[in-house]
């Protein structure tokens, strides 16, 4: 099969095309014949080996680890899914990834595929999308009338955020660049900062919940925002524990753990036309070091999608 991969860290240069083995299938495997992968950072910073302490692979490795695709085969204890199911899913980030034309998926990270959005569109929802769920609905439990801060709202998480927290009823802020305003007003941000000319933490407070997504001055800056007993999330560092304490604020960091039926659940709101994903760019597969550019550019506006049959 064809696939991107890399044979050690390193640069953009370390991305290669061509054939590699399709992947075996254990008996709880779903074999995925892949139509679309999506490209998240986590996807270069394992390139670069940023992530060596934490998860350890024997090269070739293949990146990715969004796909949306058609079933091809089941292992023997296989009971969801049958051969040719339109599929989704966020893989595990322990075996080899979706930049290729087959992926063994464990099927419990499996859900099927919104039948309203194609295979592109699909392949950007599970990472972000899941994400912004974990932080939303599990860990923030967003209710009607709260308000609710997304930082970084045009990005391949924000997006997702921002929807959530509106399907839940809550007044939604966000950070933006100039040029990507009136986008996230599209996605039913109440109130939108332009970060380069205005300070958020002197223009907004009372917030229920802030999602942090940048970490650093942003994620400090952010204390000065939230009501007493307010919630920070963050899944880019663990917040300042001591300063939510003289606050009197809550804290949360986390580690996103794919499950294939709240990918289903989010597919549901998906399906009702609560939440949609925004694909920003597509790059063929031969193409991924053009996507993983734009991606460490920090400029995408929504998810960046390989397209692979």
């Amino acid at each position: 099969m064809k696939a991107v991969y890399i044979q050690n860290y390193g640069g953009r240069d370390q991305l290669m095309y061509g054939d590699l083995p399709k992947p075996e299938v254990g008996d709880n495997d779903v074999l995925i014949e892949v139509h679309a992968a999506s490209v998240n950072p986590v996807d270069w910073k394992i390139r670069e080996g940023y992530l060596q302490k934490f998860l350890t692979y024997e090269f070739p490795l293949i990146l990715g680890w969004d796909v949306a695709g058609v079933v091809a085969a089941v292992g023997a204890k296989v009971t969801r899914f049958r051969v040719g199911d339109e599929v989704f899913s966020r893989p595990a980030i322990e075996r080899n990834g979706s930049y290729a034309e087959y992926i063994a998926v464990d099927e419990r990270l499996v859900a099927r595929k919104p039948k309203n959005l194609s295979f592109e569109e699909s392949a950007a929802v599970p990472l972000a999308g899941l994400t912004a769920w974990e932080a939303m609905v599990e860990i923030a439990d967003v209710k009607p009338g709260q308000k609710v801060l997304v930082h970084a709202g045009a990005g391949g998480v924000g997006i997702y955020a921002i929807q959530l927290a509106k399907a839940f009823g809550a007044h939604v802020a966000t950070t933006v660049s100039q040029r990507n305003v009136e986008f996230v007003r599209t996605l039913g941000a109440d109130e939108v900062i332009d970060y380069n000319a205005r300070d958020f933490s002197k223009e907004l407070s009372g917030y229920d919940v802030v999602f942090d997504t940048m970490g650093g001055d942003v994620q400090e800056k952010s204390f000065q925002v939230l009501k007493k007993d307010g919630l920070l999330v963050s899944i880019v560092s663990q917040p300042n524990a001591e300063k939510a304490k003289q606050l009197g604020v809550r804290l949360a960091y986390f580690f996103l753990q794919p499950d294939g039926e709240k990918l289903a659940k989010l597919g549901q709101l998906i399906e009702r036309g609560l939440v949609r994903p925004v694909v920003g760019a597509v790059f063929p597969l031969q193409d991924a070091a053009k996507a993983h550019e734009l991606s460490e550019s920090h400029h995408a506006r929504g998810k960046i999608v390989l397209s692979i049959r």
